[in-house]
């Protein structure tokens, strides 16, 4: 299959933030939101799980800490990220990475007991597409996690899709509910989930305009949405 226009900016626009480092940093800013999310999922030592769009591994690497057991696969869409992530991980046994999309995911249905996304989603070019494989890829009773800080009930996040080169979806928490219902899955659920770390007091990023729009960006807080594929 032919990747799509919008697959190469993509993939073209991370590999140039994972030769800038720019992989390794997210941990320092993501953390603060998905050490939540992952205490909501109550990771066991024989899960199987999915980091989709897994960057340079780093939520990987720590999954593969707690699902000692089980077996733990990162896909992301760049080939540096990929490259990297494989690397960083080589000490562990029960990991590996593959180059792929959210809508096409070269794993055998069934595979996996749990999936996690995080900020990957809103660049997916078929948001829908992609949860209907998750949803494949799921062992009955598995259950999938995506969470993002850039969705419409957030409005101090909007300006990234002016700021960003490449194609975003800015869909709200119903909306992202609405193709979890579609695809299958089942008591589906959002939380919000604000973020702890300290703003400074004269901010001079690009991504807000001030230091009060940061702070009530991390009050309003990620977005996580969460479902579970029927049991048979």
């Amino acid at each position: 299959m032919t990747d799509s226009t919008s697959e190469i900016k993509i993939r073209n626009e991370f590999n140039q933030w994972a030769e800038a480092g720019r992989g390794e940093e997210m941990e320092d800013h993501h953390l603060p939101v998905v050490a939540p999310a992952l205490a909501l999922m109550n990771l066991k030592p024989v899960d199987h799980v999915l980091d989709l769009g897994c960057g340079s591994g780093w939520l990987s690497r720590r999954i593969a800490r707690l699902a000692i057991e089980g077996r733990i696969v990162g896909i992301d869409i760049a080939p540096e990220m990929v490259r990297r992530a494989r690397a960083a991980g080589r000490e562990y046994a029960n990991l590996s990475f593959l180059e792929g999309t959210s809508d096409r995911i070269s794993c055998a249905s069934g595979s996996f007991s749990k999936i996690i996304s995080v900020e990957s989603a809103y660049y997916w070019p078929d948001a829908a597409g992609s949860l209907r494989e998750m949803f494949r890829v799921l062992g009955a009773g598995g259950s999938a996690w995506i969470l993002i800080n850039y969705y419409r009930d957030n409005p101090h996040a909007h300006q990234w899709g002016s700021i960003l080169k490449i194609p975003t979806h800015l869909f709200s928490a119903d909306e992202w509910i609405g193709f979890y219902r579609e695809a299958g899955f089942v008591n589906v659920e959002k939380r919000r989930i604000p973020d702890p770390t300290p703003v400074p007091d004269n901010y001079t990023g690009q991504w807000f305009r001030d230091s009060e729009q940061m702070r009530k960006f991390h009050e309003e807080g990620a977005l996580l949405v969460f479902g579970t594929k029927p049991s048979l």
